[in-house]
């Protein structure tokens, strides 16, 4: 779960740090960016804290950066939320009565921190000491989450399909994080109080924590993650149909290459394994393809009044050759491969279902 956790956290924070440099100047995305990059510190240095069971003030100063960084995870989370569903000004006034708690406990949590002594000798350090540092990060990330629970519940009423889904699986992982920070402050509260605890109550919350955080990170990525791969399914059928589209589009070109939209020549292989501006070479190909046989369509009435029998790839390509040799034109036109709808998708089947033609049927010249 550790590993999944940051592959998810990373993989998030990564993405919108490319969002982030495409649009600064969002307020949202740049208090989420915010968020992750918080997460991002604070997971290894989780890490460092649990790599060891000694008491150590190395340990003790890991686990305070990695809490303070995760009270700011919280508080920017509940900004976004306040900045998404109010307008500026009263999300601004929120904003810093929000600030207060997440101070209190920031200072609270240093203070226990750095009153610490040095070598907490053979006996490790006081219950006191121990309860002290739970009870200030704990009780603030149970609010926190608390808070920013009651934010998502009222964002996701308005929301729909899945955005709505999202906040759902980021509800589920608030309330296991809530229930983890909330039982860890029950647990030391009585600990410190002389009342014995079982051991399975000091890893209980860590077992509902992990699960928590996965369920949030999945949620607040779930969105974004299903529009990408949508975007990524048009982009590999772009790449795929401005491939398919290839012989149709090269016998065209050899025969009207002023229709060329491209600027410079086209290197082969370039063209071939580039991966950039795909949806822009799609349309391009497209309506080139198209182009062609609006300007090869005088010939074909004349190739199809001496043959009936020729099908689709041998009338275009005696089509050419009749271009080719000057041959007069009918009076009239004669459209090939013509879609059976207006949409785009009608047209590219047709020019899909030609290119393949070509591409099987063998130039008889």
């Amino acid at each position: 779960m550790t590993v999944l956790q940051g592959v998810l956290l990373y993989g998030a924070l990564f993405w919108k740090l490319y969002q982030f440099s495409r649009a600064p100047h969002d307020r949202s995305l740049r208090i989420v960016t915010v968020c992750l990059v918080a997460a991002g510190f604070a997971y290894p240095l989780g890490l460092l804290a649990g790599s060891t069971a000694e008491p150590t003030i190395a340990v003790i100063f890991y686990s305070w950066a990695q809490y303070s960084l995760l009270m700011t995870v919280i508080y920017t989370l509940v900004l976004f939320f306040m900045f998404t569903a109010l307008d500026p000004a009263r999300a601004r006034v929120r904003a810093w009565w929000q600030a207060l708690p997440l101070l209190v406990c920031l200072a609270g949590l240093a203070a226990v921190t750095f009153s610490a002594p040095a070598d907490p000798g053979p006996g490790g350090y006081s219950i006191a000491t121990v309860a002290g540092f739970y009870l200030f990060a704990d009780a603030y990330l149970a609010y926190g989450v608390a808070v920013a629970l009651r934010w998502t519940r009222r964002y996701a009423r308005g929301a729909t399909g899945r955005l709505r889904t999202g906040l759902l699986i980021t509800s589920i992982g608030e309330v296991l994080l809530i229930a983890a920070a909330g039982g860890t402050c029950l647990t030391v509260a009585l600990m410190w109080a002389g009342v014995p605890m079982p051991d399975w109550t000091r890893t209980l919350s860590t077992f509902i924590l992990f699960p928590g955080i996965l369920m949030f990170i999945i949620g607040v990525s779930y969105p974004g993650v299903l529009m990408r791969l949508a975007a990524f399914r048009v982009w590999w059928q772009h790449l795929r149909v401005y491939h398919q589209l290839r012989p149709l589009w090269t016998t065209l070109h050899r025969a009207f290459p002023q229709d060329s939209l491209t600027r410079g020549p086209v290197r082969p292989v370039r063209d071939a394994l580039s991966l950039r501006g795909v949806h822009r070479r799609y349309y391009r190909r497209v309506i080139e393809c198209r182009d062609g046989l609006v300007r090869i369509s005088p010939y074909l009435a004349h190739v199809r009044a001496e043959s009936e029998a020729l099908s689709l790839a041998e009338a275009l390509r005696a089509g050419l050759r009749a271009h080719a040799e000057g041959t007069e034109v009918a009076p009239q036109a004669m459209s090939l491969a013509l879609p059976a709808g207006d949409g785009l998708d009608d047209d590219v089947r047709e020019l899909l279902a030609l290119s393949t033609e070509l591409r099987r049927a063998p130039a008889t010249v």
